[in-house]
C-alpha cells in the first residue's frame, strides 16, 4: 500500500480543525461546499476516510484559491500547526497533491491569500513563512514546537 501515509494520517484532528475553521451557514447563508476552501478540504477528508489514499487526484489545481471570505486567524494559525505536525517530512519524495500539502494549501488560502511552496520540510516551511509573513509565523511555529515538545514526552 504504497498509496498510503507511512504514519497514517489523523483525518479525526483535521476534520476537527475544519470543523473549527468553517464558518457555517448563519454567516455564509448557503454552504458552498467544494467552492469553499474549508469545503473543498472536508470533501479531501471525507474522501481519504472512504479510500485511505496520499494523493488526492489533481488536488493543488481543484483547490477554490478564489475563496476570499474571512475566517478566523487563530483557528487557521492552528489548523496549519497541525497539518504541519501531521507531515512526514518527505523532503525530495514530496508532491504537490499529498492529502497534507492540498489541506495546508487550503489553510493559506484562508489565511495568506493564496498558496505557497512547500518542499517537503515543516520546518523549512515554517522559515519561509517567518521571512514571508513574521507576525503569523511566531504563532504557528510556537503551536508547531509545542506540538512536538508533547511528543516526545
Amino acid at each position: 500500500m504504497a498509496d498510503v501515509h507511512k504514519k497514517g494520517f489523523n483525518a479525526e484532528l483535521v476534520r476537527e480543525d475544519l470543523d473549527r475553521c468553517c464558518k457555517g451557514e448563519t454567516e455564509c447563508v448557503q454552504c458552498q461546499q467544494e467552492a469553499c476552501i474549508i469545503g473543498f478540504a472536508r470533501q479531501c477528508v471525507q474522501n481519504y476516510q472512504r479510500e485511505p489514499r496520499k494523493e488526492v487526484p489533481n488536488g493543488t489545481d481543484l483547490i477554490p484559491t478564489t475563496d476570499f471570505k474571512y475566517f478566523d486567524e487563530d483557528e487557521l494559525e492552528l489548523a496549519i500547526a497541525h497539518i504541519l505536525k501531521e507531515c512526514k517530512d518527505c523532503k525530495e519524495d514530496h508532491t504537490e497533491n499529498c492529502i497534507i500539502n492540498v489541506i495546508r494549501n487550503c489553510y493559506e488560502v484562508g489565511l495568506l491569500g493564496d498558496v505557497h511552496t512547500y518542499e517537503g520540510s515543516a520546518l523549512q516551511y515554517l522559515m519561509y513563512l517567518k521571512s514571508a509573513f513574521p507576525d503569523k509565523a511566531v504563532r504557528i511555529a510556537d503551536i508547531y514546537m509545542s506540538l512536538q515538545r508533547e511528543e516526545s514526552v
